[in-house]
């Protein structure tokens, strides 16, 4: 990979009224950044609007994610036919992923092959690639053909290409006025996004660089926090909405409590600036979720930081998800990579975000512990609103770092024992292996200690599956809660798979195979380890399959069939009549045209939508 021009093909138009440019989006993963579908990073939205700054009209710009070159090969003619191809993309983290699937090596050297004019390459992949997107491997800087490669900001490369010509290229970040400016300009590239408009969550940068500097994490490469200020981002999104997106997650941040601030301390006013003039110029939205916040901000603040979580869970809607850093709860790794807190410093934040984010719309103050005067948390029990809850934590743990030892694992144990048993909810355990980056400390241990470990990560792994990630989630979606707006994804084994937009969204089966790319509201049923089972809801007495009545707890085949021969029905209550003792069917069905609340939904700030609807009707 090199960071200045190699075979310079040719150059570029003179006049930018006359440039064609085609962005290709091979995705990115980053510790503060998520850009897979449903996700859009900021990458290409920025580079669409640095270019229409430096002169290129809107109509010049073509946007192609990787799996659309993919599955039409004819669309490589665009990449073939531009004066500029860019590409963004790059993966610092491992991950697994169901919306699409991230450019590998050998396609993103397709692509500079392809490519007649100039191209430029920048995002993540230029801290370096792997044989594969996957943890527990060296990276390096390989040559991956391009005539530059942006070791700065890709959407200033190209800018300055556009602007300066060849000669005006510059490894230089851009500034936030300037992303005050292209991240509007650059709103209409979503309308070419192959998601758009319904199933498409934008990702809202807030700050980039960390104040903190762990060994293994390539945010702090990108220097110190530098927030945008409010209205850059509620313009931003005001642009966004006008281009016909409902989804927007504040991902692109190290810690969304220190926004606004000194880059330590919360600042509780910024972000109820912030969160409330996006529910002001994007007051239909249908999602507003969050990524980063580190628990040492609250451990180090705790009543600004509980404050501060309290202006988010009245504004987010529901499923939100704050994903915490502990990495290890191993003292003697904590130590040795520079990790901010500890297990029971972790545990207090948990502790905390449960308290102020983890009740449920719907629920009522005489309902939850604390004081009378709001809604606490955390809400669990046969008294808790059929909601996810507003806000809770997520936990990352990452395995390979130096100092790992047998007692690691469990450290990390134990850790997620207690959670569970002092009845607090996580909605999301993520464990991956170490990916070693140039630039971070962990690049002189590389992936050595994950590569001698990976068979005790893998059973260590297995069992926290069985253990903790299974009883917690049946604590957070309980049978009879509620998903609003499930978009249909594939269909599996007779059933069709789906997800909500938002942060790490639950897999969720129905029974049948369903129209794609269509949403449901799901009562859920059963749960497993990192996934969930349901029926639509509410679903119709009268029209119910037999799978999906033998889905619903207590019901098996037998009462079933009576309950099919027994229709149709007035009320569910009179399905006891041919079905006595069969559980309360209230949670899930209806009979015939009539509605089913769904609880909070009318709630400010409670979540997407009008008034609950029935999505079945008799003869559906």
């Amino acid at each position: 990979m090199t960071d200045s021009p190699a075979s310079a093909r040719g150059s570029l138009p003179a006049d930018p009224n006359d440039l064609a440019v085609t962005i290709v989006d091979g995705y990115v993963d980053e510790p503060a950044h998520f850009g897979v579908p449903p996700y859009l990073s900021t990458y290409p939205r920025y580079t669409a609007g640095a270019l229409v700054d430096a002169g290129v009209p809107e109509s010049q710009i073509t946007y192609h994610t990787i799996d659309e070159l993919r599955e039409d090969r004819s669309k490589h003619a665009d990449v073939a036919d531009a004066d500029l191809m860019v590409y963004v993309g790059g993966m610092t983290v491992p991950g697994k992923y169901v919306g699409g699937t991230p450019a590998e090596p050998d396609e993103v050297r397709e692509l500079g092959w392809t490519a007649d004019g100039v191209t430029l390459l920048g995002g993540p992949v230029r801290f370096g690639v792997g044989e594969e997107n996957a943890g527990a491997q060296e990276t390096k800087r390989d040559d991956l053909d391009y005539d530059f490669v942006a070791m700065g900001d890709v959407e200033a490369a190209a800018h300055d290409l556009v602007r300066e010509g060849l000669e005006g290229y510059g490894n230089r970040m851009r500034t936030n006025e300037e992303v005050d400016r292209w991240a509007r300009r650059g709103a209409f590239v979503v309308e070419q996004h192959p998601n758009h408009p319904d199933y498409l969550i934008c990702e809202m940068e807030t700050s980039r660089g960390c104040a903190y500097r762990c060994s293994f994490c390539t945010e702090p490469l990108y220097g110190d926090p530098a927030f945008r200020a409010p209205d850059s981002v509620v313009g931003e999104v005001d642009a966004l909405s006008d281009r016909g997106v409902r989804h927007f997650r504040l991902g692109r941040q190290a810690d969304i409590l220190a926004y606004g601030g000194d880059g330590e301390a919360p600042n509780p006013d910024a972000l109820r600036e912030l969160y409330g003039g996006i529910r002001e110029v994007a007051p239909d939205l249908r999602t507003l979720h969050l990524d980063n916040m580190n628990p040492v901000t609250i451990t180090d603040y705790p009543e600004a930081s509980r404050e501060a979580i309290r202006v988010i869970a009245r504004h987010n809607t529901p499923g939100d998800t704050a994903a915490f850093g502990l990495e290890s709860a191993d003292p003697v790794v904590q130590e040795e990579n520079n990790l901010l807190v500890t297990a029971e410093e972790c545990l207090e934040a948990v502790r905390v975000v449960n308290e102020e984010g983890g009740w449920r719309p719907g629920d009522a103050p005489d309902t939850t512990p604390g004081d009378p005067s709001r809604v606490t948390g955390p809400s669990t029990g046969p008294d808790a609103s059929p909601r996810l809850p507003k806000l809770l934590p997520g936990i990352n743990l990452v395995h390979g770092l130096a100092g790992e030892r047998p007692e690691t694992y469990e450290h990390n144990k134990e850790f997620l024992q207690t959670v569970y048993d002092e009845g607090l909810m996580l909605r999301r355990i993520n464990i991956r292996q170490v990916m070693a980056f140039a630039g971070t400390e962990m690049a002189e241990t590389g992936a050595e200690v994950a590569q001698e470990h990976k068979d005790q990560f893998q059973a260590y792994k297995r069992e926290v599956r069985e253990t903790i990630d299974n009883p917690m989630l049946d604590r957070v979606v309980p049978p009879g809660t509620v998903l609003p707006d499930v978009h249909l994804e594939y269909h599996q084994d007779g059933k069709t798979f789906g997800r909500q937009l938002g942060t790490y969204a639950l897999l969720v089966a129905v029974p049948g195979e369903r129209e794609l790319g269509t949403s449901i509201d799901v009562a859920i049923t059963d749960h497993g380890y990192r996934s969930v089972t349901g029926v639509p809801y509410p679903l119709d007495v009268n029209a119910a399959s037999m799978d999906e009545l033998t889905a619903i707890p207590g019901i098996n085949r037998s009462t079933a069939g009576d309950v099919v021969v027994g229709r149709p029905y007035d009320s569910v209550a009179a399905v006891d009549a041919v079905a006595p003792g069969t559980v309360d069917l209230s949670a899930y069905a209806v009979a015939g045209d009539a509605d089913a609340s769904i609880p909070g939904r009318d709630r400010p700030g409670s979540g997407p939508g009008p008034a609950a609807r029935s999505p079945l009707r008799r003869g559906d």
